[in-house]
């Protein structure tokens, strides 16, 4: 696997090669390190292998250019050397960037099949992050670059229903592509016990501090009510480009005794932290991208029974209804806020959310859809996986 990312928060890369290697492949993952934490080496069966240091602080398109150009060159040796030793029967892509499939073609060239995983849409990541239009020249350069890549790969993923209709109609054949949405690992997100015993409300944001992510409106929202709520704290985990302005928010707002900011964690910490919280949020702007883009931490709070005020957004319209989040307008700090002090005064409905929520999970978990998966590489390798033996049967050869 070759991920711009770092594997250690990465719930969607972790599943996929620590499912592979629990079952017995050999899963090696060429990923970035963020300076400061320690290199795990082999976690879970799978080999770690950090190809270039990232700080979270690309701040305009050269600087990010240059540092995702000098991970594909060097991805690509990597990937080019180890299959030269060990031929490789699989290479499975991880975007952004989507020319990142382009690191495997040499074992593409000697017959090893790649699957590309779009988990953001190139060209409405890009414009969101770098404020480029849909006509602009970037945009279609982009889009150019989406279908070339889709071309070259056996197989394209992408993690929501709105994106593979999106896809399909400009890059890839619905022949060659599906949806495998961002479910939570039961390994890694399950219900502990909370290890918090005060009379403290703590809303939780865990994740990368992107604009689009819309923790600005969070955060007025949470300074509009926060007279009405004493007993209420906001923190956030994680890193990335908006912290700074995030954290003069805070300071001109006069909240940083209680909205705290806290570092990156590996997600098997992260998952503690979170089933702590009193309400999760992700308040997602609607813009291009933040409309569509499905978060990974919806459905890893409703797997730690922790109640969620969330985005009225396109993608989580489509997936979820009021039985099991709160929904708030996107973008509307006043309503954000609204929603939180009802959150705060009504543990009744938090209640009830969280028991539907964990219902709905249920069906919605990694153990019960890894099969789509698993299927997928099975299909695309030419293994035949073999029966399971029934009592009293003899070895089946397939």
């Amino acid at each position: 696997m070759v991920a711009y990312t770092f594997y250690e928060r990465d719930n969607r890369v972790m599943r996929y090669a620590e499912t592979l290697a629990k079952r017995g492949d050999q899963v090696d993952v060429l990923s970035l390190h963020l300076r400061g934490l320690h290199d795990p080496g082999m976690r879970n069966g799978v080999r770690v292998l950090h190809v270039q240091e990232r700080t979270l602080d690309e701040r305009n398109q050269i600087s990010y250019l240059i540092r995702v150009s000098l991970f594909f060159l060097r991805a690509m040796i990597r990937v080019s050397i180890n299959h030269i030793r060990k031929p490789y029967k699989l290479v499975h892509v991880h975007s952004v960037p989507d020319f990142l499939v382009f690191t495997a073609l040499l074992p593409r060239l000697m017959g090893a099949k790649i699957i590309l995983d779009i988990h953001d849409l190139l060209p409405e990541f890009y414009g969101a992050k770098f404020h480029s239009s849909k006509n602009s020249l970037i945009f279609k350069l982009m889009r150019w670059i989406e279908r070339v890549s889709c071309a070259f790969a056996n197989h394209v993923i992408v993690p929501n229903h709105i994106w593979l209709e999106r896809i399909r109609s400009r890059s890839v054949s619905a022949s060659k592509s599906s949806v495998i949405l961002n479910y939570p690992d039961p390994s890694i997100f399950y219900r502990r016990g909370r290890s918090r015993h005060d009379d403290r409300f703590r809303i939780v944001y865990p994740g990368t501090l992107g604009m689009h992510q819309g923790l600005d409106i969070a955060i007025r929202a949470f300074a509009a009510v926060k007279g009405t709520l004493p007993q209420a704290d906001f923190h956030i985990y994680g890193n990335g480009e908006a912290k700074g302005a995030l954290t003069k928010l805070v300071n001109d707002l006069g909240m940083a005794d209680c909205v705290l900011f806290y570092p990156f964690m590996p997600i098997w910490e992260i998952a503690q932290v979170m089933e702590n919280a009193d309400l999760g949020v992700v308040p997602k702007r609607n813009d291009s991208f933040g409309n569509e883009a499905f978060s990974t931490k919806t459905l890893e709070f409703m797997a730690l029974g922790v109640p969620l005020l969330i985005s009225d957004t396109a993608v989580d319209r489509y997936y979820f209804n009021d039985r099991i989040v709160t929904f708030a307008r996107s973008g509307d700090a006043n309503d954000f806020g609204a929603k939180i002090v009802q959150h705060v005064r009504d543990p009744e409905t938090r209640h009830k959310q969280v028991e539907n929520a964990s219902e709905f999970i249920k069906s919605n978990n990694w153990n019960v859809k890894k099969s789509e998966y698993l299927n997928l590489v099975d299909s695309l390798t030419g293994i035949v996986v073999p029966a399971p033996r029934k009592q009293g049967q003899g070895s089946v050869i397939q």
